[in-house]
């Protein structure tokens, strides 16, 4: 099978074929169609995310047909359309993940090839109101987001919530759930495209992050933030607290813009703000997710789709310039 390698930090993606893997007892094999992107992807081929940093197969959102099962899995999968939850060996502490945790496409062969083989608990039904690359570019963006706002942040109808950067996949999706429970939402971005475009998909306002004092502003027009969703971090991570009202709860799950510095500790505890990590999910939350998914009708939105594997580092070189309104899916052919 073809498939998409880091052979090294900092240089081309490279096309290689190599032996199409069996199905152990428990595992699927899935024939790929269609592959999304993740910022994760970008940071690992910059040699700035964790674990190993060459001879992987990137990618962990995937759809695909079963063409095969293990000995020990459920032969009514063969001929199924089924995306997959990344979010591997998460431990039994619905807290946080344990030591054996894992992400796929990082350490485990990833999405970018024409064959995967996982384990049968990991593989589900492709929501029937997806099409397939709406439904390839949900399942890393789902898990996390709906971990961040409903079992971290725990929004609640009626709470005024703040997702920064729109444009990003995690982002867009956070905005679709958030609105879909009740909250009034509100994005920043640095793009007054990007904020029209949210407005359109029912945000009430947006902020453009890169004016002065633009979180006074929001405070101002607001009263401040019940929840603030974020993935950038950075030294703008303190702007964030001051858009937050007394009790609020700030959550993020990256670190796009680096580390967070200046923050001011009277200005937390004073107010009583809660921030809380979140990582990708449990089991059950990838299953919450779909459920909520469904109920709700909530898409995707994708931006663009790459026609071949061979457009892997394509993909990537855009995503990295940061233009996009929605996930980056990749056909695998």
């Amino acid at each position: 099978m073809k498939a998409v390698f880091l052979v090294d930090t900092n240089v081309p993606l490279t096309i290689k074929e190599v032996q199409t893997p069996e199905p152990g007892a428990s595992q699927i094999l899935i024939k790929l169609e269609y592959s999304a992107l993740n910022h994760r992807d970008v940071w690992i081929q910059k040699g700035k995310y964790a674990g190993p940093k060459s001879g992987l197969i990137l990618g962990s959102d995937g759809l695909g047909t079963v063409v095969k099962v293990g000995s020990e899995a459920d032969q009514n999968w063969i001929g199924k359309k089924v995306i997959i939850n990344p979010s591997h060996d998460w431990g039994d502490d619905p807290a946080a993940f344990g030591n054996d945790f894992k992400i796929l496409g990082n350490p485990e062969p990833g999405t970018f090839a024409e064959y995967i083989a996982v384990d049968e608990k990991y593989v589900h039904l492709k929501p029937t109101h997806l099409t397939d690359e709406e439904a390839a570019a949900l399942p890393l963006a789902g898990v996390t987001t709906y971990r961040a706002l409903f079992v971290r942040a725990a929004v609640k109808s009626g709470e005024k919530v703040l997702v920064t950067g729109i444009g990003a996949g995690t982002a867009l999706l956070a905005l679709q759930y958030a609105l879909a429970a009740g909250a009034e939402v509100y994005v920043t971005s640095s793009s007054q495209e990007k904020i029209d475009r949210a407005i359109e998909l029912g945000a009430t306002a947006g902020f453009n992050y890169k004016e002065e004092n633009w979180f006074q502003t929001a405070k101002e027009e607001t009263g401040g933030f019940h929840v603030i969703v974020d993935s950038a971090s950075g030294k703008g991570f303190g702007n964030l607290i001051e858009a937050a009202r007394p009790g609020g709860r700030i959550v993020f799950f990256g670190g796009t813009d680096g580390v967070i510095g200046n923050i001011v500790p009277n200005k937390i505890f004073w107010r009583n703000i809660s921030i809380l990590g979140t990582t990708m999910g449990t089991m059950q939350d990838f299953k919450d997710m779909l459920e909520f998914t469904e109920k709700h009708n909530i898409k995707p939105i994708v931006d663009k789709v790459f026609g071949t594997l061979a457009e892997a580092q394509d993909a990537l070189d855009y995503m990295h310039e940061g233009k996009q309104f929605g996930k980056i899916v990749l056909t695998n052919v």
